[in-house]
This record gives C-alpha cells, sequence and structure tokens, in this order.
C-alpha cells in the first residue's frame, strides 16, 4: 500500500484529500505547517508528498528545498 504525506495548513483541504485518498486504499498521515511537514517528510515513511506553498512556520518551497538535501522523494506541488 502506498503511504502519502499531505503537508497542508487548512484542516478542511486535508479532510478532503485524505477522505479520497483512503478510499482508494492509500495510507495517509498529514501536518499542518512546515516545520512539522519536514520533520514527516525527512522520517522516510511517505512514497509520495503533498506539498502546499504557503505554510505557516517554513513555506512549502523551503521544505522542498531542504528536503532535497536528504531525501528523493516524489513531492507534488
Amino acid at each position: 500500500m502506498s503511504k502519502i504525506l499531505i503537508i497542508e495548513d487548512e484542516m478542511t483541504i486535508v479532510d478532503l484529500i485524505t477522505f479520497n485518498l483512503k478510499r482508494e486504499g492509500f495510507e495517509v498521515d498529514a501536518a499542518y505547517d512546515g516545520v512539522a511537514g519536514l520533520e514527516k517528510a525527512l522520517s522516510g515513511w511517505a512514497d509520495l508528498i503533498l506539498l502546499d506553498v504557503m505554510l505557516p512556520g517554513l513555506n512549502g518551497i523551503e521544505v522542498l528545498r531542504r528536503l532535497r538535501q536528504q531525501k528523493s522523494t516524489p513531492v507534488i506541488l
């Protein structure tokens, strides 16, 4: 089963995406700010990351920049 990490600060968007991805059989985890999202992304748990650009803490571009220093996990912005 593929694992998807959602890094998004809007809870309603996370809920909607999570509902649909789980219905299709994916495992889903979420983070609601850039710092927490980067920590989860670096853990290596996810096969794919859905990343918002405008996040509190670290913005999505900075999360991606730091992530790319250590991981090559596919990311959709």
